[in-house]
């Protein structure tokens, strides 16, 4: 889902910033507030697991990858706005020091994976698990549920943004200024390597961590 440079035009980068900005400093501010000394470690591991897994990323129609993320699965264990920082900086530091997304869809890259995701991973996993213990299975079934719709959702928002350049980006001729392909290519193409491979990943990773962590220290889950 890494969008590289030249395929978003000005107007969509330029309003992807200006929206991402405000959830950066509105989860600054929140961990600054709630973030315990003992979490710490556990953020900055969060955005090394999700760097890694996102290197695993496999090029798609459309100008784009496709990856896991491991967004969901920070979202739970650390909450949602630890897991929008963990998963920029995993994000910024692939697209500075690797090439790996443009830096000019910086803002475009962390909107889509690490706010969208966090926040819809984390409120399916709450809204199946309330009210389940820590132990019990169904926290299992909601983080895999969680992180493979999540991910869906990440894959389907970089594919509108995508597929709606030659829309709003065009010359005077006509001809698309940045990403050539319309909606009917980029949502197809998007879409279906998420729904039918690298959501499974991004489930059965959630998942097994997830028990990992209910044998070993079901605090993480409270």
């Amino acid at each position: 889902m890494h969008i590289p440079d030249g395929y978003l035009g000005p107007a969509t980068y330029g309003t992807m910033f200006g929206a991402t900005i405000p959830f950066w400093a509105f989860a600054s501010w929140k961990l600054n507030k709630t973030l315990k000394a003992r979490q710490a470690p556990y953020l900055a591991l969060g955005a090394a697991f999700s760097f890694v897994l996102m290197m695993f990323n496999i090029p798609v129609l459309g100008g784009t990858t496709g990856h896991a993320t491991g967004t969901t699965l920070i979202a739970i264990l650390l909450g949602p706005w630890a897991a929008v920082i963990s998963v920029s900086v995993a994000l910024i530091i692939q697209a500075l020091l690797f090439g790996d997304g443009g830096i000019t869809a910086i803002g475009a890259n962390c909107f889509t994976m690490a706010i969208v995701g966090s926040l819809t991973g984390y409120g399916i996993y709450r809204l199946i698990a309330a009210g389940s213990d820590r132990k019990n299975k169904r926290r299992l079934v909601a983080g895999a549920t969680a992180a493979y719709v999540s991910l869906n959702v990440s894959a389907l928002l970089t594919a509108v943004l995508l597929g709606i350049q030659p829309l709003i980006e065009i010359s005077s001729s006509g001809q698309p200024l940045y990403a050539p392909y319309p909606l009917a290519v980029t949502i197809p193409a998007m879409v279906s390597g998420h729904v039918l491979l690298f959501g499974f990943v991004e489930a059965a990773v959630t998942a097994l961590v997830l028990k990992y962590f209910q044998r070993n220290e079901p605090a993480m889950l409270a």
